[in-house]
């Protein structure tokens, strides 16, 4: 399986993307459902065996963390090979380090209980979300981290309406930033704005480094390069 692209993860082509959902069946599992994506030569690799090894990696290595820097674990956490370029793994990573980040910094949360919560609220939201749900699954994840935190649930009252600020926070800053999808991008915008809401609303202050540098660009082929704000200065100065 290539790690290396945001390519198809058993041939290493290109993925394609269909607009309308079609029957596919994963070339690692077997399993048969519905999809949007297969690759150039005809392999779906379903979400499950996708993020197979990297939800569970980045469960446990945020309970080994000291960081009060959610960047800092997020990008420890998308060094693992485990975690690939793109791909719904990101969708419990970014909530991970946040919900980390912010039980070093002082907050209230039983971490554990947190991590194990916001597994199964993450693993229910697919991959493409960003493109085919009209919310990023980076969102979502830092939404989910909030929620939790919070107590936020369909019945509150000041929880809900603060998640749901959080969110529509975060989908602001992406569609400024605009696509196609990276989900090294929208995480780290979903982490530094969750972090200052975070500050402003429940006095928590997470550490925020003055530069955030992506040190994996070389491996999406639909970088934004000098577009991003987190593409390498010296890159662009090259």
């Amino acid at each position: 399986m290539s790690v290396g692209l945001a390519i198809c993860l058993v041939c290493g082509e290109p993925l394609d993307y269909f607009e309308e959902a079609q029957e596919v069946t994963c070339h690692i599992c077997g399993k048969k459902e519905t999809g949007h994506s297969i690759c150039t030569a005809g392999h779906y690799v379903c979400d499950a065996c996708h993020r197979a090894g990297g939800v569970n990696w980045v469960l446990e290595e945020c309970k080994k963390q000291t960081s009060k820097d959610p960047i800092e674990i997020a990008q420890h956490l998308m060094n693992d090979k485990s975690i690939f370029p793109n791909g719904p793994e990101h969708h419990t990573l970014i909530g991970a380090s946040l919900m980390t980040a912010y039980k070093n910094a002082g907050g209230e949360i039983d971490l554990d209980k947190g991590l194990e919560e916001l597994k199964k609220r993450s693993l229910q939201v697919p991959g493409g979300t960003c493109g085919f749900w009209g919310t990023c699954g980076a969102a979502t994840s830092a939404g989910q981290f909030y929620s939790i935190i919070s107590g936020s649930t369909p019945m509150t009252s000041e929880p809900w309406g603060q998640t749901q600020r959080l969110t529509s926070n975060i989908l602001g800053a992406l569609a400024d930033l605009g696509g196609p999808r990276c989900c090294k991008r929208t995480g780290f915008t979903s982490i530094l704005e969750s972090a200052k809401y975070v500050k402003e609303v429940r006095g928590v202050e997470m550490d925020i480094p003055e530069t955030v540098t992506c040190t994996h660009f070389h491996r999406n082929m639909e970088c934004l390069r000098e577009r991003c704000p987190f593409f390498p200065k010296k890159e662009q100065n090259a």
